[in-house]
C-alpha cells in the first residue's frame, strides 16, 4: 500500500494525536488534524488528500456534524474516499453514508475498533483501495435482529452478505467460509436475485446489497 495522505478529524484531542501517531507508524501522513467539522472542509480543500477520517459527532453541536461534513465532501469530491467513526452502533448513519452514491471507498468503524490497531489500519487501507467497509459489530447487531427483506436469504447467504458488508473480497470471502470462490459468486447471484438488485455494475450491486442489509434488518 502506498503512503496515504490522510485528514484527520476528530475533537477529543488524545484520540486525535493518537490516531495521527498511529497513522505515521504504518507509514502514512496525517496532512491535517482538525477537531470540527468546519475545519475539515477546509482541510480538505487546501490539501487534497487520498483519505478522511471523521467522527460523525463533532462541535459546535455534537450530533451529526461530522457525518455531514463527510456526505458534503462526498457530493462534491465522488473520488474521495471517506471513513467514518462513531462510538455506538447506529444503522441510520451507516446507510444515509453509504447512500451517497457510488464512487470512492466508503467506511463505517466503530470507534472501539481503533484498540485493535491492525484491524483499524487494514479497514483504513481497503477503503482508500475503493471498498465499503462496515465494523463487523455493527454486522453482527443487525444480523441478530434481521427481518424481511433479508428473511429470503439462507444462512449461508446472510453469511457471504455479512462479510461483503466488511469490505471484504470474493477470495477473502471464500477463504472465511472455506468454499470456492465460484461458491462465493453463486451466493451473491443468489443475494442480488432475492434483494431485487437487477444486473449492473458488480461493484455498485455490492453497495446496494449492504444498504439493503442496513435497512432491512
Amino acid at each position: 500500500m502506498p503512503r496515504l495522505r490522510v485528514v484527520l478529524a476528530e475533537d477529543a484531542v488524545l484520540l486525535r494525536e493518537g490516531l495521527a501517531g498511529l497513522l505515521d507508524r504504518f507509514g502514512h501522513t496525517v496532512v491535517a488534524s482538525v477537531g470540527e467539522a468546519e475545519s475539515l472542509l477546509a482541510a480538505v480543500e487546501e490539501h487534497e488528500p487520498d483519505i478522511v477520517v471523521a467522527d460523525v459527532r463533532m462541535p459546535p453541536g455534537f450530533s451529526d456534524e461530522g457525518l455531514r461534513a463527510a456526505l458534503a465532501l462526498r457530493a462534491a469530491r465522488p473520488s474521495l474516499a471517506v471513513l467514518v467513526l462513531s462510538q455506538y452502533v447506529e444503522q441510520t448513519y451507516a446507510a444515509e453514508l453509504l447512500d451517497s452514491g457510488p464512487g470512492a471507498g466508503i467506511g463505517y468503524l466503530l470507534k472501539d475498533r481503533i484498540g485493535e490497531v491492525k484491524e483499524f489500519v487494514d479497514a483504513l487501507e481497503r477503503v482508500a483501495a475503493g471498498a465499503t467497509v462496515v465494523d463487523p459489530e455493527v454486522v453482527r447487531q443487525l444480523l441478530a435482529r434481521r427481518r424481511h427483506p433479508l428473511g429470503r436469504l439462507t444462512p449461508r447467504e446472510r453469511e457471504v452478505l455479512a462479510l461483503i458488508a466488511e469490505g471484504r473480497s470474493n477470495a477473502a470471502i471464500a477463504r472465511a467460509l472455506v468454499i470456492t470462490e465460484a461458491a462465493v459468486s453463486k451466493h451473491i447471484a443468489g443475494i442480488f436475485t432475492k434483494l431485487d438488485l437487477p444486473p449492473d455494475q458488480d461493484d455498485h450491486r455490492r453497495v446496494l446489497a449492504v444498504l439493503a442489509f442496513l435497512r432491512g434488518a
